[in-house]
């Protein structure tokens, strides 16, 4: 079973719950403190414990399109078919607001060939959010949250 699958099905889940209506404290700052940066966290799933993402995000905003590459993996705690371990890899891209803060800063992960396009919310310099393409965040936000390392 493909993470954007199972990723699509999180963010189906948590739209039912329904749309989160405030924003939270983001910084303004487009950029990053270091060349190469490393978040974990563990998302809902729908039919596993969970899927476990480490996501690392190589270059700043300041750097030229093609250093600024990101690896992304899955893996998934718990499913019942025990789907191997996936992984993407591309480049990303800084955004500039959000549906209710125009200030926030978003990460825009794009994969090379066939994948979905993942967009991160950056709450601040440790965390970042996944949020839908809308550039929406969800209400069950805190179980969508990545952690630097």
């Amino acid at each position: 079973m493909q993470i954007r699958t199972l990723l699509a099905g999180s963010a189906m889940l948590a739209l039912l719950a329904g749309c989160a209506t405030g924003p939270a404290g983001q910084g303004t700052e487009p950029g990053m403190d270091t060349a190469e940066r490393t978040y974990q966290g563990t998302l809902p799933c729908r039919n596993c414990e969970g899927i476990d993402l480490d996501v690392t995000l190589v270059g700043d905003a300041q750097s030229n399109a093609a250093e600024r590459t990101f690896d992304l993996q899955a893996s998934y705690r718990g499913h019942p078919q025990n789907p191997p371990d996936e992984s993407y890899a591309g480049n990303w891209e800084v955004l500039s607001g959000t549906a209710n803060d125009p200030e926030a800063t978003v990460y825009e992960l794009t994969p090379e060939g066939d994948g979905q396009v993942y967009y991160f919310l950056r709450l601040d310099p440790q965390t970042l959010e996944l949020i839908d393409p809308q550039r929406r965040r969800f209400q069950n936000n805190e179980m969508l949250r990545l952690n630097r390392l």
